[in-house]
């Protein structure tokens, strides 16, 4: 409980200066590309906003649920599967999309190129018993 209390904080803190600045500030992790996603929660029906570190993929964003390796799937992760339809930020601009997961040859090619944006991925991998969702954020057209 308290793990999830300073998460939704650090959250909330890096969401609050990323809209306030148009990603200027909190639109990097070091060299990582981060966008805001908002989604809707599955059982409250409110908005939740998490900064995610992200892969430009065409006009697609490509965000991986691994939580940290946990054998948790990511709340944000649950929500989109409820409901596909958010709300990305990257930068200023704000996209509407569809979420949907990765499947085989596409899944393959998108885990080797978010591995070599963040090799961390293939940590967090080996630490969970699940396979960890590579998640496709479609443009709303």
């Amino acid at each position: 409980m308290l793990g999830r209390m300073i998460t939704r904080t650090i959250s909330g803190t890096h969401e609050f200066w990323y809209r306030m600045t148009g990603g200027l500030v909190g639109g990097s992790l070091g060299r990582l590309p981060v966008l805001l996603l908002t989604t809707t929660g599955r059982k409250s029906g409110k908005k939740r906003t998490t900064p995610l570190v992200y892969l430009a993929d065409g006009d697609n964003f490509v965000i991986i649920a691994s939580n940290g390796g946990s054998d948790q799937h990511p709340e944000w992760w649950l929500n989109l599967r409820a409901n596909p339809n958010a709300e990305v930020q990257v930068g200023p601009d704000v996209k509407y999309v569809v979420a949907e997961r990765a499947e085989g040859t596409e899944r393959e090619r998108l885990w080797r190129e978010v591995n070599e944006l963040y090799h961390g991925y293939e940590e967090y991998q080996r630490s969970t018993k699940r396979e960890i969702p590579v998640v496709v954020l479609r443009q709303q057209r």
